[in-house]
C-alpha cells in the first residue's frame, strides 16, 4: 500500500449540525473520526443570520456562531477537522475508498455522509446580495418566518413545499404574495386548494421575479413581471422566500449508494444505514421533509452510533 494512502476508522464527509454531531459522538466512542468540512464549512446554517429554534439557545444564536461552537465541541473530544471535500469514492469493497480534492486517497472502515442539500435560488444578483446580507431573503420559512410576524412577504414557488411554506407564513404574516412562474401549480390539488382558500395569501400566476428591491441592507419590495400582459409591478415586502426546491449534494455517491428520483440518499427506515455496509448518512442528504438543524443533529448522533455498532460487529 502506498505511503500516500491514509487509513481511517471513521470518515465524516461534510460538516453542519449532522457532521459535527456525528464527530462528537464518534470521538467520544474512541472512533478517531476525521471530518472533511466540504465546500461550505458549517453547511447551510452559515448563511442563516439568526437561529432561534435550536434548543438551549435562550436568546438565539447566529448560524455561523453555532457552527463554530459545534466544531470546537467536536475538536474538544479529539475529532480531526480538516479543510477539503470529497471528489470521488469507491464503495465496492470492505474498505471504503474516498479521494479528497482529487489527490488524497483515504481507506476507511466506516463512512458517514453528511454532505447536505443546497437550496435552489433564482440566481438574481439582488437576490444573492440580500441573501448574503441576511436582510430579507430566505429559503426556509420554518427557519425564518418568525422574523416577519405581522409583515408582508413574497414567496416564489409552485410545488407542495412552496404551498406548505406559504401556508405556514400566512399564520405569521399580514400578507403573503405567492409568485408562480408558470400558468399553473405543480403542487397536489389538496395543497393548491389550501393556499387558495387562505384569505391573506394572494396568488399571482405566470409571474417572474425580476429584482429584489431594498436599501442595500434590507428588502423593501419585489419587482415582478406579469408574463401574460407584460406589466411590471412592485410588491411591497420585507421578506422574500424562495421555495423552488433543494438539490442534495450526493452526485459522487450515485454509482454505489441508492438514491431516490431527486437524488436524496435512501436510508434503511429508522436507521442511518445505506444500502452499502459500513456507509451511513446523516442530515439533509437523506432528509427532504424536515430539513432542520435539530433533526440533522439527531441523525448525526444516529449515524455515529450505527457506525460504532458496525465496527463492534467486525471485531
Amino acid at each position: 500500500m502506498s505511503d500516500t494512502i491514509e487509513k481511517i476508522k471513521c470518515l465524516i464527509i461534510g460538516s453542519g449540525p449532522a457532521g459535527y454531531t456525528a464527530a462528537i459522538y464518534a470521538a467520544r466512542a474512541n472512533m478517531n473520526p476525521v471530518l472533511y468540512q466540504g465546500m461550505q464549512p458549517g453547511g447551510q446554517l452559515t448563511t442563516t443570520n439568526e437561529v432561534e429554534n435550536f434548543p438551549g439557545y435562550v436568546d438565539g444564536v447566529t448560524g455561523p456562531e453555532m457552527m463554530i461552537q459545534l466544531q470546537e465541541q467536536a475538536k474538544r473530544f479529539g475529532s480531526d477537522i480538516r479543510d477539503g471535500w470529497a471528489t470521488k469514492v469507491d464503495f465496492s469493497g470492505d474498505i471504503k475508498k474516498v479521494w479528497i480534492n482529487d489527490s488524497i486517497e483515504l481507506h476507511c472502515e466506516t463512512v458517514i455522509i453528511s454532505t447536505g442539500a443546497s437550496a435552489k435560488y433564482l440566481g438574481l444578483p439582488s437576490e444573492q446580495h440580500y441573501l448574503q446580507m441576511g436582510g430579507g431573503v430566505s429559503a426556509c420559512a420554518v427557519c425564518d418566518g418568525f422574523f416577519y410576524r405581522n409583515q408582508e412577504v413574497v414567496i416564489v414557488g409552485a410545488g407542495d413545499s412552496a404551498c406548505e411554506e406559504a401556508h405556514y407564513l400566512s399564520k405569521l404574516c399580514k400578507k403573503v404574495t405567492m409568485l408562480v412562474r408558470s400558468e399553473k401549480f405543480r403542487a397536489s390539488k389538496i395543497m393548491e386548494e389550501r393556499v387558495r382558500k387562505t384569505e391573506n395569501i394572494e396568488i399571482l400566476l405566470n409571474h417572474d421575479t425580476i429584482e429584489v428591491l431594498g436599501d442595500q441592507q434590507v428588502v423593501h419590495a419585489i419587482k415582478a413581471l406579469n408574463k401574460t400582459t407584460g406589466e411590471v409591478i412592485e410588491i411591497p415586502a420585507t421578506g422574500f422566500f424562495v421555495a423552488i426546491g433543494h438539490k442534495p449534494n450526493t452526485d459522487i455517491f450515485a454509482d454505489y449508494i441508492t438514491l431516490d428520483e431527486t437524488g436524496y440518499i435512501v436510508n434503511v427506515p429508522g436507521t442511518s444505514k445505506t444500502n452499502v455496509d459500513g456507509v451511513f448518512v446523516a442530515g439533509d442528504a437523506a432528509d427532504h421533509v424536515y430539513r432542520q438543524a435539530i433533526t440533522a443533529a439527531g441523525t448525526g448522533c444516529m449515524a455515529a452510533l450505527d457506525a460504532e455498532r458496525y465496527l463492534a460487529s467486525k471485531e
